[in-house]
């Protein structure tokens, strides 16, 4: 579907649900947004053309109205939300169609029921919208909106904390009206401790908010003094470069970025950070972000190390750290290869500051104004030397941007664009250049060429914006074009010593009669930069033969008669609404409303034609009747008009009148002016010497005061003089006495030092005797315990040995059964009866001494549990006494 024709039926199904709000309707016009959020017309909604201008208006009364169903209000900030994103639009949405008020006004509707999705989504949104823009005034309800964001800090969903305190912290932030209204509540303690506490919530993203908010209100308080102080802040810092490095979000980097940014315009907090032991740690990671391909991140990191470079000491710091060690140089005609070297900041910043025009414009700018700082600290500090590889670089990648675009889509924004950014690098070469070797460099690189297209092109489009219409947009862009075709031929006149064709193309650019404009703009500016500029650019020129010097004077004329008028203009509408407000008071409705609109028809007809709507005073009202309104106007200032001229003639006869009166007045004050001269001739003469006496009498006066000051000044000395005497006298005492002392005590520490140095080597030596001693009772303490494991092992070897003679007592007895039995057996044996009676008696005497061995051992046994240090001996003894008892039982079995 085309896009006008969908925005007529979304006006159309506006003014459908306005009259009547029925279920039909209100589905009807949701329908028709979906189709419009579904088209991406965002660049055809925010042109200033009025059907656009009727639908949005539209859809702004619909969302604020209390009335309408949440879920189409719901669609209509999301709607509005999305076109949000843009910065044009958003501009728009805040300046000119009061989107701030209108999602404020909801908010206040909804303050009942905290947990209305709709009142989410319009929290987040105005979060965004309010993100890095000052708060207008006009805004409705925004007191009631502040009221509500600190009741429900404290709310249980985080949600809603989040976002309340996002939005308090876009609102705090350098707004001063926001900040007194705040400390002006009766509950701003409770809201401060509250803030306090949430600096050790679990979420990041609510510390960083709450830190944001208590910077921005309590910065230069005593709780602020508190909170920033020397001991807390270092946290802070650590707190921020966390965030920054490691991230929790890109709304929590940025607003972290942020608040860093706040922080540093306090000289002390400046200070602490210059202090911070960690700032080269936390500033090499930080550095190591450039390297990131989220164009926003990097955006906001170079805008931190711009804030940083504003103090001298973190801007040498920033310096060191990017461009040290040098950026290897790339060889031509391989401009990708910046990006693929990404291990150095410096060629970081190079690859953003060339990154493509349709890209975001904040990234370039930042780095390049983030490359004019740094090379400004180099060349401050007379260090050129080391940045040398690195500025071929630059310069080699850099220049190319001073090309114009070749891009044949969206033409007149890259052109825009390109003037900014050319802006910037004018500004980098200018700061270059302020040294002799780089500029050496600088005129190697350059061509004369690029800098005559560089203007050319300026030019042009500077003429086409001043022809085009009358825009804010529009004239801020002629400005800019201006200051740039300045900063041009002030490079042009710093590198034309060292390249001849560059002098030539410079006087004949000066020449042109199109740098009359640019000439009258920054002569005729606020700024002080820009006229010193173009003072020295005009030196330059004034002797050229075909300068036009005519011509700037009438320009600068032009400008100042320009200015005047609107000075004249605005203060002519403020003298005409007071009286149309005295009007109002004395004759009727209507007339007042004629003369108080009278001085602003003009502004009013010339928005008219360039098609804007009047959103203050017109709404949702047809060209037709806004015609029809301005005839009516004209036909009063008409009627105004007859009566002035007759009351232009009555003030004709009275001023004859007058002119007699005069005449005759004016011969009297002759008369009188004579006599008044005699009488003031006197008096001048009387005033004459009364003032040289008065001097005179004041004069001695002064000397006499002056004698007697003197004089007593004299006796106040003296008596100084005579007491410092006295306490010098006192003081040769007092030093006598100290000398004294002094020796004594000298003579005294002496004889402690030696007897200090003794008593150290006696305290070493019974060092070395105690580690000694400690030696020796280890080893003792090792060599108990193995006497105890050899005891218990000897304790166990007896028990098996009184086992052993237990067995050898109960074969004895067998055996004397066995003599019993063959002495019985006698009689059958008798032939054997020698030699059993030699072996009974071998027998006896064995078992005799064995008996005695037996009782050897037990006294043994005593004797060694008395004597454990003889226990090798008897082992031994135990040993042999066992071997030679075997070896009877042995010969006694044989014999058996």
């Amino acid at each position: 579907m085309d896009v006008s024709t969908c925005l007529k039926s979304l006006l159309l199904a506006i003014r459908q649900y306005r009259n009547n709000r029925s279920s039909l309707n209100a589905a009807q016009l949701q329908k028709h947004i979906e189709d419009v959020s579904g088209l991406k017309c965002g660049g055809v909604l925010f042109s200033g053309q009025v059907l656009p201008s009727e639908c949005l208006s539209g859809l702004m009364e619909v969302a604020g109205d209390p009335k309408t169903n949440h879920t189409l209000t719901g669609t209509i900030i999301s709607l509005l939300a999305q076109f949000a994103s843009d910065a044009e639009a958003k501009e728009a949405l805040y300046s000119s169609y009061n989107f701030t008020g209108t999602l404020a006004a909801i908010i206040y509707c909804n303050r009942n029921t905290p947990e209305e999705p709709l009142l989410l989504q319009c929290l987040n949104v105005l979060q965004r919208l309010t993100y890095s823009v000052k708060t207008l005034h006009c805004v409705s309800h925004i007191h009631e909106l502040i009221s509500f964001l600190m009741e429900h800090v404290q709310s249980n969903n985080d949600d809603i904390v989040k976002a309340c305190l996002g939005l308090m912290a876009n609102l705090c932030r350098h707004d001063i009206s926001v900040q007194s209204h705040i400390k002006s509540q009766s509950n701003v303690k409770a809201f401060y401790r509250t803030l306090i506490t949430f600096l050790s919530h679990n979420c990041l993203t609510v510390v960083v908010f709450a830190l944001s908010i208590l910077s921005s209100l309590t910065l230069n308080e005593e709780v602020g003094q508190k909170l920033f102080n020397a001991k807390n802040i270092h946290q802070t810092f650590q707190l921020i470069f966390n965030i920054t490095v490691n991230g929790d979000g890109t709304l929590t980097r940025n607003y972290a970025v942020d608040l860093l940014v706040d922080l540093l315009k306090n000289p002390k907090i400046a200070d602490y950070l210059t202090k911070y032991k960690h700032l080269s740690a936390c500033l090499s990671e930080v550095l190591g972000l450039l390297h990131s391909k989220d164009r926003d991140t990097a955006s906001k990191v170079m805008e931190l190390l711009v804030s940083l470079c504003s103090v001298p000491i973190l801007r040498k710091l920033v310096s060191e750290a990017v461009l040290r060690p040098p950026a290897p140089r790339l060889q031509p005609g391989t401009r990708k290869g910046v990006q693929s070297r990404g291990s150095e900041p410096s060629l970081a910043l190079v690859h953003w500051a060339t990154s493509p025009l349709d890209g975001p414009e904040q990234c370039y700018m930042q780095a390049l104004s983030l490359l004019a700082e740094l090379f400004e600290e180099v060349i401050d500090s007379s260090s050129s030397s080391p940045a040398q590889s690195f500025a071929e670089l630059l310069l080699q990648e850099v220049l190319v941007l001073m090309q114009s675009p070749d891009s044949t889509e969206g033409t007149e924004q890259l052109l825009k664009k390109h003037c900014l950014r050319a802006g910037r690098v004018v500004d980098l070469l200018l700061v270059v250049c302020r040294d002799d070797s780089l500029r050496l460099l600088v005129s190697k690189r350059l061509s004369p060429e690029v800098c005559i297209s560089q203007v050319e092109l300026l030019l042009s489009y500077s003429q086409d914006l001043t022809g085009s219409t009358c825009t804010t947009s529009n004239y801020h862009l002629s400005q800019v074009c201006s200051e740039v075709v300045l900063k041009t031929l002030e490079l042009m006149s710093h590198l034309r010593l060292q390249m001849p064709d560059m002098e030539t193309a410079f006087y004949r650019i000066l020449q042109d009669q199109r740098m009359v404009t640019p000439l009258s703009l920054a002569l005729t500016s606020n700024c002080r930069e820009q006229v010193q500029v173009a003072l020295r650019i005009l030196f330059e020129a004034a002797p050229l033969p075909d300068f036009p010097s005519v011509i700037l004077g009438d320009s600068i004329a032009a400008n100042n008669a320009y200015r005047q008028r609107e000075a004249e203009l605005s203060a002519r509408s403020s003298s005409a609404s007071e009286d149309a407000t005295f009007a109002g008071k004395s004759f009727h409705a209507p007339h007042a409303e004629s003369s108080g609109s009278a001085c602003s028809i003009d502004s009013l007809i010339e928005k008219l034609q360039n098609g804007a709507e009047l959103q203050e005073k017109v709404k949702d009202v047809h060209m037709s009747e806004i015609i029809d309104v301005y005839e009516q106007k004209l036909s009063a200032l008409a009627c105004k008009e007859s009566r002035l001229q007759d009351l232009l003639e009555a003030k004709a006869l009275a001023l004859s009148q007058a002119d007699r009166l005069i005449a005759q007045y004016r011969c009297q004050r002759a008369q009188a002016e004579a006599e008044a001269r005699k009488l003031a001739s006197l008096l001048k003469d009387t005033e004459r010497r009364k003032e040289d006496l008065q001097s005179e009498l004041s004069d001695q006066q002064l000397e006499v005061e002056r004698l007697k000051s003197d004089s007593q000044q004299l006796l106040e000395h003296n008596g100084r003089l005579q007491a410092v005497a006295d306490q010098h006298q006192d003081l040769k005492g007092t030093y006598n006495q100290l000398l004294n002392r002094y020796d004594k005590s000298e003579g005294m520490l002496k004889e402690l030092q030696a007897a200090h140095t003794s008593l150290t080597q006696q305290a070493e030596s019974l060092k070395k005797t105690n580690e000694g001693l400690k030696m020796q009772q280890d080893r003792t303490l090792a060599e108990l315990a193995d006497r105890e494991q050899q005891i218990k092992g000897l304790k166990t070897d007896v028990l098996e040995k009184e086992k052993n003679l237990a067995g050898l007592q109960n074969e004895l007895r067998s055996q004397e059964k066995q003599i019993h039995e063959l002495e019985e057996n006698v009689t059958l044996l008798k032939k054997e009866l020698n030699k059993t009676e030699q072996a009974r008696k071998e027998t006896s005497i064995k078992a005799s001494s064995l008996e005695l061995q037996k009782s050897q051992l037990e006294a043994k046994m005593e004797k060694m549990e008395e004597e454990l240090s003889k226990h090798a001996q008897m082992i031994q003894m135990i040993h042999s006494l066992s071997s030679g008892k075997l070896k009877g039982d042995i010969t006694a079995n044989l014999s058996l």
